[in-house]
């Protein structure tokens, strides 16, 4: 009897105990982050203000989609006039004089022009660079202003001080090689060059075009323009699909393809936890999770879909002050979305997601409490055995 008094309390200690051991673990069970409520407290940040915890709805989706939304070309950079033709410093021009017979002034050693008349004769002179100052030299007409002129009008000069000194004199100008109006392509294309501009009006794909194309997927580059001191961007899938974005270029822009490799990474409860791709473009929160394998059934808490990221301080109106702020002026936001509505799965084809972003899906309670079942178990069980088989 008394050995049987003793083992008794012996396995109640032991139970007691297990169970002791289990309830205090119930703080640590094993998680992929914090549970959704957790999450909604928010928090500090090195008590400088309150975390921003936002739920996603139509107007917070469309208003940060407006928000990241590209400006394009054409409203920035304007579609612009085509290339006038205007001889600048640096080009190379070359003049061609007529004169008619008896030709008196460039009579000797002339060329016979078998296009033209047969007592037509023409002079070719050597090709000239235009000098920094706009002047070319030409024999019995001097020092003539050549920058900021066109072809014909250039003609027209020369033709005019030659009157009266050679004999009934048609000229020609040709620009030999443009050096003032061109555009620079740099960065992830095959080859960099300066493309010069003609009045045929160049347009950005072409300026592409003329370096090889990039060297990277299409929907990871980004375009940049640099036009003066100003500078925009685009990518470069973006112009592709929209013609108006293929705008024309100006003498004197710098063309950038940039490869950014953007990413957002995935964690918590779904298919796969990882750094994913992002295209320059963007994509939406409803392509994220499908990308990550979406919300695993047993686990997930559809209420429970957490975006982290850094906004601008002006992005939206938020909720909770004081606002906490980095030391760039960023605000850490957690945006919240609600999957047991039905509106919840059209919000999350609107919300953009970011570079860097960071989705989270939180355990559903109902998965903590399966975690907690399975602790007590695996603690009780084998005492429960002891007991049995002591009792045996």
């Amino acid at each position: 009897m008394i050995h049987f008094v003793f083992s008794c309390v012996r396995s109640r200690g032991c139970l007691l105990a297990g169970l002791a051991l289990a309830l205090g673990g119930c703080a640590s069970l094993p998680t992929s982050g914090p549970a959704g409520d957790v999450i909604e407290q928010g928090g500090t940040v090195q008590q400088q203000g309150v975390i921003q915890v936002v739920e996603i709805d139509d107007q917070v989706a469309r208003r940060l989609t407006a928000l990241g939304r590209h400006r394009g070309f054409n409203e920035t950079l304007g579609d612009g006039s085509r290339h006038s033709g205007r001889i600048g410093a640096g080009d190379a021009v070359e003049v061609s004089i007529w004169e008619a017979p008896p030709a008196t002034l460039f009579g000797g050693g002339t060329v016979v022009d078998t296009r033209a008349a047969q007592t037509s004769r023409s002079t070719t002179l050597p090709e000239q660079v235009v000098d920094h100052e706009g002047f070319i030299g030409v024999p019995f007409a001097g020092r003539i202003q050549a920058a900021g002129r066109q072809a014909h009008e250039l003609e027209a000069d020369i033709r005019e001080r030659l009157r009266g000194k050679a004999n009934a004199p048609e000229v020609l100008v040709r620009v030999t090689r443009n050096a003032s109006s061109t555009v620079t392509v740099v960065g992830e294309v095959s080859q960099s060059l300066r493309m010069p501009l003609t009045p045929v009006g160049e347009r950005l794909l072409d300026a592409l075009a003329a370096a090889g194309g990039v060297r990277q997927p299409i929907g990871k580059v980004t375009l940049q323009v640099t036009r003066g001191e100003r500078f925009e961007s685009m990518p470069l899938d973006l112009v592709i699909r929209d013609p108006r974005q293929n705008v024309p270029l100006a003498a004197g822009d710098v063309v950038t393809a940039l490869f950014q490799p953007l990413s957002f990474s995935v964690l918590g409860a779904t298919g796969r936890n990882e750094e994913l791709p992002l295209e320059a473009q963007g994509i939406t929160l409803a392509q994220a999770l499908a990308r990550s394998g979406g919300l695993i059934d047993n686990r997930a808490s559809p209420q429970g879909v957490f975006v982290f990221r850094y906004e601008q301080a002006d992005a939206i109106d938020w909720p909770r002050q004081p606002v906490a702020r980095t030391a760039e002026g960023l605000v850490p936001v957690v945006y919240r979305l609600d999957l047991r509505s039905p509106a919840g799965f059209f919000h999350m084809q609107n919300f953009p997601v970011r570079h860097r972003d960071v989705l989270y899906v939180s355990n559903a309670p109902a998965a903590e409490l399966q975690k907690f079942l399975n602790l007590i178990f695996s603690v009780v069980y084998p005492v429960l055995t002891t007991i049995s088989v002591t009792q045996q």
